[in-house]
């Protein structure tokens, strides 16, 4: 059974994911986005829009969701998963959150799938750590690349 998060990872090559999602308006078209890096370097990229609505986070979920059903079995046993969704990690990282009663039954169905790898490790990254992902996600509707905020600076 997949442990969520641990301080020691095994001795068994890791295959890392970033993911990300996108619904616009939020809620309304979800996109999904994921990048996934084999132990070897190689990487490989997943962008959807699945013919579903749904708000933010259930993209998020759902883009994880593809990216764990997209990875090789059963070479893929050992996974670092970075996502930028506080909500996501906060929720399948071990802790015991508020339950999203609305998204329970998608989270669960993620425990299950995560449940299906030797480990399992969730990390939070900050957006602009994740923009990849976060463009994979957003092409999958048609949308273009969305910049970071350039510093303000203030007037005196």
């Amino acid at each position: 059974m997949a442990s969520p998060q641990t301080d020691s990872a095994p001795a068994c090559a890791t295959w890392t994911i970033h993911c990300d999602g996108s619904a616009v308006p939020n809620p309304g078209r979800m996109g999904l986005g994921a990048v996934i890096t084999a132990p070897d370097g190689t990487r490989h990229t997943l962008s959807q829009a699945p013919h579903a609505t749904g708000c933010n986070n259930e993209a998020e979920l759902r883009a994880l969701m593809a990216a764990l059903r997209a990875l090789p079995m059963p070479q893929a046993r050992t996974l670092q998963v970075y996502s930028d969704n506080s909500i996501l990690v906060e929720q399948l990282g071990g802790t015991k959150p508020q339950p999203i009663a609305r998204l329970a039954a998608l989270f669960d169905e993620a425990r299950a799938l995560m449940a299906s790898f030797e480990h399992v490790q969730l990390q939070w990254i900050p957006r602009h750590r994740n923009l990849e992902a976060d463009a994979l996600a957003r092409a999958a509707l048609g949308l273009p690349l969305k910049l970071p905020a350039k510093p303000t600076r203030r007037r005196r």
